[in-house]
């Protein structure tokens, strides 16, 4: 995979060099990673979850980019070698994790944990079943201390397994290859086991069992299908191959009462539209970021047409708040404006930055949407807070501190879509992943940073010149010239959103002209009963 940014020079060039690269992501380890995993007579991963989707279901998936680049001493860790994302089953939206052998293997890296961990969280979030393919070695040794021992790390998923039995929500764990050590519990702490043939499931594979304790045994014996079938009892369900597991991982799925209520479902009729085609984004919004727009032209490609109600529209108007409907769905809005405003107030207001007056608004509007049981949908193309004497004096802490807890305190639905910038306070203020959205989504040519390059770069290169020049030996101007380059192409390749996508800070990068329709199938997702849980164990293997 080519490790270069996309040359482009406008938005749709951007967006599409982006999708030639996921298309890259989604073929894991590659030819020959694929080629192995035939050789086994085994499904790759995305041939398992298409034939476990009901026939054309969408996948919307989290974490493709998962990984990107942050692990090149090991090579490419396509989707940090697993697949994650929601489809229906039965009619049922589930949650579907699948190891990608054909990527190390299986084997779990630290992203490998915290995406799978972030899959967990939103099943649970939207009460979906969680259904896991496991082909995996386990831990990628090498990288143990980073994998094995914190709050967000490989043991996280297990306790999020027993938790979500505990809530009630199904989980059923297809084995279809290896399943070794740590990861073997994550199959026993399941409603459901299914294993097929020629599958390994063991604490120790037959090396280590012979290195600690003297004990020869072949794969079968030791953790088999067979074995775990006949004798210890722990699968449930014996399985010739791929094919015949996931057939029976379907009829399992509707067995469960929400599929039977799918089945008799009324089927949807057709959605209201949207004022502009979804391509008006396009012309709206520049690549760079810089051209000034009125944020209501974004939202009349993604909202239904006519269903604008705007709040407070005269007042803190570097923030739209609003009332509207997406697929027919009421929601509540709180996007950026990047227009510059006149108020009678303050005068002239830049777009794009947060003024006490649209903090104020915002807290307000977020308190009626939660009064109200409103989701809300975050619009960010933010460069932050405005700083000064001014804005010091009107109370931009106080406000922004009260627009802060309101985002903190919410209890409803939160979607957040990165359109532009997503810099600073304004990150938090406006729902960043700290501040728990159900879904967080981002544009191809988004920004994400404590704040803009040119600003932050210059910063850093004072620190760094000055800590240099205390040494014997005094910098030369070309030295500090290219401290200064390096600095500045250090922080810009911090800023591209793949940075932040391959660390978890988003779940997907989306084409923008796709945005109104990922909203309404995550709007379905998030508007699902949360499941209440309490002190009982759930499904135990006894």
């Amino acid at each position: 995979m080519s490790g270069k940014a996309p040359s482009s020079n406008s938005l749709r060039e951007r967006c599409a060099a982006i999708g030639q690269e996921e298309a890259v992501l989604r073929e894991g380890g590659g030819k020959a990673g694929q080629d192995r995993q035939h050789k086994l007579g085994r499904l790759l991963a995305r041939e398992r979850i298409s034939l476990l989707l009901d026939k054309n279901a969408p996948f919307f998936e989290l974490g493709l980019w998962a990984a990107y680049k942050m692990y090149p001493q090991w090579g490419n860790i396509a989707a940090a070698g697993a697949v994650a994302g929601i489809g229906n089953v039965q009619g049922i939206p589930c949650m579907i994790v699948a190891n990608d052998a054909t990527v190390k293997a299986g084997a779990f890296f630290p992203q490998t944990a915290k995406k799978i961990i972030r899959a967990q969280r939103v099943a649970f979030e939207c009460a979906l079943p969680l259904l896991y393919l496991v082909d995996s070695a386990g831990v990628f040794l090498p990288m143990q201390d980073e994998i094995f021992p914190d709050e967000d790390d490989f043991g996280r998923i297990f306790r999020n397994n027993s938790v979500i039995s505990a809530a009630g929500l199904p989980q059923f764990a297809a084995i279809m290859g290896n399943c070794v050590a740590g990861g073997a519990y994550l199959p026993v702490l399941c409603d459901k086991i299914l294993m097929t043939e020629g599958s390994g499931l063991y604490l120790a594979g037959p090396s280590l069992v012979k290195a600690a304790i003297g004990q020869v045994v072949d794969q079968e014996e030791l953790g088999g299908a067979k074995m775990h079938a006949e004798i210890s009892g722990t699968v449930d369900f014996y399985e010739k191959d791929d094919k015949a597991c996931l057939k029976r991982l379907r009829s399992l799925v509707g067995l469960l009462p929400e599929a039977e209520a799918a089945k008799h479902a009324p089927k949807n009729g057709s959605h209201p539209t949207a004022a502009k085609e979804p391509d008006a984004v396009y012309d709206i919004i520049s690549l760079d970021g810089h051209k000034p727009y009125d944020t209501r032209d974004l939202l009349a490609s993604i909202i239904d047409a006519d269903s604008l109600d705007e709040y407070k529209a005269d007042y803190g108007k570097t923030l739209v708040t609003a009332y509207a409907r997406i697929g027919g769905r009421p929601v509540g809005i709180v996007a950026s404006q990047r227009l510059q405003v006149r108020t009678k107030k303050e005068g002239i207001q830049m777009g794009g930055v947060i003024y006490a007056d649209s903090a104020d608004k915002a807290a307000r509007f977020i308190f009626d949407c939660n009064q109200t049981g409103l989701p809300i949908i975050f619009f960010q193309d933010v460069t932050g807070f405005m700083v000064g004497r001014d804005a010091e004096q009107s109370g931009i802490i106080r406000s922004g501190a009260k627009l802060v807890n309101a985002v903190s305190n919410s209890t409803v639905p939160k979607i957040t879509v990165v359109v532009g910038g997503s810099f600073g306070a304004g990150n938090y203020a406006l729902c960043g992943k700290a501040y728990d959205p159900n879904f967080i989504l981002a544009w191809p040519h988004s920004r994400y940073a404590v704040m803009g390059a040119a600003q932050a770069s210059d910063t850093v290169f004072s620190i760094l010149a000055r800590a240099q020049d205390r040494g014997d030996k005094k910098s030369t101007p070309e030295e500090l010239e290219e401290l200064r380059a390096t600095v500045k192409k250090s922080y810009e390749e911090q800023t591209d959103i793949r940075y932040g996508a391959a660390r978890g800070w988003v779940d997907a990068i989306i084409q923008p002209h796709e945005t109104r329709d990922v909203l309404v199938r995550l709007l379905q997702y998030v508007s699902r009963p949360t499941p209440k849980a309490r002190f009982h164990t759930g499904v135990v293997q006894v």
